[in-house]
């Protein structure tokens, strides 16, 4: 095509150009040789700006990860690669097997997934199939990545919504010619957890056209919790058993009144000796049952892709351009057997009323059992497994014009993006069927036992043994009980957009440039349950249909100015402004605008600064959710103890509230979704330099401070949060969603979200990029990137107060510090990383460092008895500043913590360039074998999912060019 060009004005010493030179995790590229003679480059467009330039270094910060670079991590998955990232935070990935499904996000400056914006080539990627807006990048097909462009900064107002944080751009393989084939396997050198992933790729061009096509396969295999000795028990380093579930294989029991057969009062285990035997035994702490070995540690996944592009120039000046991806994923998690609690022992539950009747045939007891927890691990744990089908279509024609001597480009396509997602879980039990098959009960004349009775038999029902004191449920009596649950998820998305860009007329630091475009889309979503768990009647988490959708029209304009060049103390001196109109169909319209500006006082040295408004739309599932239930382990704060242990910090405002023994620590949270829901607002400043002396030739620093502030968050808080707003903090608002049974204990609670929070993270990046000088010893280049957190407060009631109390507040600035439980949030205060690269003729090496500091976390909800044993301060005392409500002046008070040690990790490979153009690498990630560090507080297992599962992990890789 004869698109016009622009004249390069300068050596472009920070340039990427498009995926060549940059390093693993950098924001700066390698200085490039000057040449003598003018250059002139074709213009493209760059990550965060529509307006195409040949200088690709905006008043942004931008850093790229190279096809090569990818590889090089020695990763099957393109998720893995983009949270090794340094400005990334916690958010799923496959080591979440409690609260996981097979996804791996990416969440940019720690404040959530959603808030941060996935493109594919450049074009807004289809949202996961949980609703909730954030991706699933297991959705794309590793194998057809050729780079990744990641933005630092906000962008709503050339993206639209969700760019609050950043925006994530993974562009795909275009252009390619030849064939190319690779194949990978890899394992842990404890035997397990491996790994394979084959993929293809042929591709044609021609003078007019390109077409491509690849496939790709990855299998990668689990690894058991019981397998490694930091997860092979609940909580990693307290005394024997703290931590397990009290609803055990042999069962804990209780007739009315909470007593035992003796007329004693507590809960008993079945000892039959017989038949009709009565024995029993009271149920102790010992009892409880280690449920992590029958966990996953490393869930597994299997994912196949189809993915194909192409190109053909109609005229000199029109292009009709094409790409069509297919990616097919297959996952499971695995939790230990599911717990049958009923009665008693489930206040709030549909099966509260629930008992083990007197003229049930295996109650020998002669009286109703009331409080009834069992678990089933005569036949196995739950298993969750995801189907999930992804395809995207984008086509699109894109030409250029001229009016004078003026050259403008432009572009009209359509984007179709859906996700179907099949979902079976085997495990659960049907609360119905467990009603009649632990309900009177007799044996017929064949001596087959029967539910009912003679004369009111229910057909089929099989009657339920759960008073064996263990091994008595049966296949058949699960075939009864049981049920497979199938659900059903979908998202899909369409796009139409269209713009227009080139150069107005001259100012005096060159052609003022502009791009103007327009965009309709709708976004439709669904989550269709198993019958069974859209009516609540199971022993898992019940939840109720949710479908919605949304339509929003977009346009934008964004003008590139450049106000002076190649003048004294002016080198650069250039202005980027934007403006973004967005108007939804459910709860109005927004308008939120840019500035930036480069400065170059200096050949060597760029000053840039951003400051940029965004906004994020609430997601289908925030705003159509229905009815769910919800499981979260928490520490009611009025319980008199917590599995025996006194609890010494009961708060006084528990007033008349039962002081009772907690057992069951994973309370019925009911959520929702909520219609009325408006927009997130944010506001994001970046301000920073790029230096490359010319007397070090190959050499880049950048150094940007970064600020966001988000207002109207909208917030669903935990459990945990709600308890402690109600008793430590005494919000009235957050007292309102807790229910309680007679006896003390918590019945149910309820959450829905609402826009009252706000966000605030502020920090900076770091990066140093070296290209040395070749040297007999061969070519050597070095990328150190950090990211430093200074500061981070969420206000999540909107009181406008961030109160310190990390356990009754909200932890005032949490740099530094992790949130466990279901929150499992981590504040690093640094993340940094430093890639090492050596090339000699055909032989190569990498070696890359992955650092991160350590971590305080709070140890009040863990049992006063453990705090020794999990807790590296547990006595600790300390005053805070005042501003937790009820608490000023604040004086002394116990609040042990627990140090979270840093953590580094070696990754290390070599390869060979064989003479038959191929490539041979052999890498070790983790090299050293550093084990992750223990957490006292984190949910479903001793350390958190972000860092690394223990173990040297050993692969091969051969790749083959034909």
């Amino acid at each position: 095509m004869t698109f016009k060009t622009t004249q390069l004005r300068d050596a472009i010493t920070f340039a990427l150009a498009v995926g060549a030179t940059a390093a693993a995790g950098t924001g700066v590229a390698f200085a490039q040789e000057e040449s003598k003679d003018p250059t002139t480059l074709d213009r493209i467009e760059v990550t965060g700006s529509r307006i195409k330039r040949a200088d690709i270094e905006t008043s942004q910060p931008i850093f790229s990860l190279s096809r090569e670079d990818i590889s090089a991590q020695g990763l099957t998955s393109v998720g893995d690669v983009i949270q090794n990232i340094t400005s990334n935070g916690s958010t799923l990935n496959s080591t979440f097997n409690n609260g996981g499904n097979g996804e791996t996000r990416v969440n940019l400056r720690n404040v959530g997934s959603n808030r941060t914006l996935v493109l594919v080539n450049g074009r807004r990627w289809v949202g996961g199939t949980g609703l909730g807006g954030a991706v699933d990048l297991n959705t794309i097909p590793t194998a057809a990545v050729e780079r990744i462009e990641v933005l630092k900064d906000g962008a709503s107002t050339i993206y639209g919504s969700d760019a609050i944080a950043g925006v994530v751009n993974v562009i795909l393989r275009r252009n390619f010619e030849g064939a190319e084939a690779n194949a990978y396997i890899g394992a842990f050198d404890k035997g397990d957890g491996e790994r394979q992933a084959y993929d293809f790729t042929i591709g044609t061009s021609g003078d007019r056209y390109s077409a491509m096509l690849g496939f790709g396969y990855v299998k990668e295999e689990p690894v058991k919790a019981g397998d490694r000795k930091i997860s092979a028990v609940p909580n990693f380093g307290s005394t024997a058993g703290f931590g397990s579930s009290g609803t055990t294989p042999q069962g804990q029991f209780s007739l009315a009144g909470g007593r035992r057969p003796d007329g004693t009062v507590g809960t008993f285990i079945p000892t039959p000796t017989g038949a009709g035997s009565t024995a029993f035994r009271p149920f102790t702490a010992p009892d409880a049952y280690n449920f992590a070995p029958d966990n996953y540690l490393l869930t597994p996944q299997e994912r196949r892709s189809v993915f194909a592009s192409g190109s053909f120039d109609i005229t000199d000046n029109v292009r009709f351009k094409t790409t069509i991806t297919y990616n097919e994923r297959i996952s499971e998690q695995l939790l230990a057997a599911s717990p049958i609690t009923l009665g008693t022992a489930a206040p709030g539950t549909n099966g509260a009323n629930i008992s083990i009747s007197a003229q049930n045939i295996y109650n020998p007891y002669g009286q109703a059992v009331t409080g009834i927890q069992y678990r089933p691990t005569e036949l196995g744990g739950r298993s969750f497994n995801q189907e999930v089908n992804t395809f995207a279509f984008d086509g699109s024609l894109e030409g250029s014009f001229e009016v004078g001597e003026r050259a403008f480009d432009w572009e009209a396509g359509y984007f179709f993006g859906e996700n179907k997602r099949y979902d079976t879980t085997f495990g659960l039990y049907n609360i119905s069927a467990l009603r009649n098959a632990l309900g009177p009960s007799f044996r017929d004349g064949q001596g087959v036992a029967r539910c009912g009775t003679p004369t009111a038999i229910i057909a089929g029902c099989v009657p339920l043994n759960l008073l064996s004191g263990g091994g008595g449920f049966t296949p058949e009596m699960a075939a009864y009980s049981g049920f497979v649950a199938h659900d059903t998820r979908g998202y899909k998305q369409k796009t139409y957009y269209a713009n227009v860009g080139g150069d107005l007329f001259d100012l005096p630091g060159g052609p003022l440039a502009f791009s103007f475009g327009m965009e309709h889309r709708t976004e439709s979503g669904f989550d269709q349950p198993d019958a069974i768990v859209n009516t609540g009647d199971t022993t898992g988490n019940a939840r109720k249909a949710t479908a919605g959708g949304y339509s929003l029209d977009e346009a934008y304009l964004e003008l590139s100015v450049p106000v002076l060049a190649d003048v004294p103390f002016a080198k650069l001196l250039d202005f980027s402004v934007a403006t973004r109109y967005s108007d939804y169909s459910n709860f109005g319209d927004t308008l939120n605008s840019k500035f930036g500006f480069r400065w170059k006082p200096i050949d060597d040295l760029m000053v840039r600064g951003n400051w940029s408004e965004g906004f994020r739309a609430p997601s289908i599932a925030e705003l159509f959710t229905g009815v769910s239930d919800t499981f979260q382990t928490i520490t009611d704060p009025c319980n008199g103890s917590l599995q025996g242990a006194p609890n010494t910090n009961r708060p006084a405002a528990c007033g008349s509230v039962p002081a009772y023994n907690q057992i069951n620590t994973q309370i019925r949270t009911t959520t929702g979704g909520n219609p009325n829901l408006g927009a997130e607002n944010s506001t994001s400043k970046t301000l920073g330099f790029v230096y490359s002396p010319s007397w070090a030739e190959g050499l880049d620093i950048s150094l940007d401070w970064w600020e966001i502030k988000i207002e109207n968050a909208i917030f669903t808080q935990t459990a945990q949060a709600i308890l402690d707003n109600c008793y430590r903090n005494g919000t009235a608002s957050a007292c309102a969603l807790v229910q309680r049974a007679s006896d003390g204990q918590i019945s149910g609670l309820q959450s829905t979200p609402s826009n009252v929070g706000t966000i605030f993270n502020e920090g900076y990046d770091l990066t140093v990029g070296y290209k040395l000088p070749e040297t007999s010893y061969g070519k050597f280049r070095v990328v150190w990137d950090t990211t430093y957190l200074a500061k981070s407060t969420t206000d999540v009631n909107g009181d406008g107060i961030v109160s310190e109390d990390p356990v009754t507040g909200e932890g005032g600035n949490t740099a530094g510090e992790y949130q466990g439980g279901s929150a499992r949030t981590n504040n690093w205060r640094i993340r940094s990383n430093l890639a090492l690269n050596w090339e000699k003729g055909d032989f190569g090496a990498t070696w890359f460092v992955r650092y991160f500091s350590h971590q305080e976390e709070s140890c009040a909800t863990i049992a006063a008895a453990q705090r020794v044993n999990l807790c590296s301060d547990p006595t600790r005392i300390t005053n805070l500043d005042g501003n937790d409500p009820g608490t000023a002046p604040d004086g002394p008070q116990l609040r042990p913590q627990n140090r979270i040690g840093g953590a580094t990790y070696h990754d290390a490979s070599v390869f060979f360039n064989a003479p038959w153009n191929a490539r041979i690498t052999v890498g070790v990630n983790n090299l050293f074998d550093k084990d992750p560090p223990r957490s006292a507080s984190t949910f479903a297992n001793s350390f958190d999912p972000q860092y690394e599962v223990p173990g040297r992990f050993i692969y091969f890789r051969y790749a083959q060019k034909f």
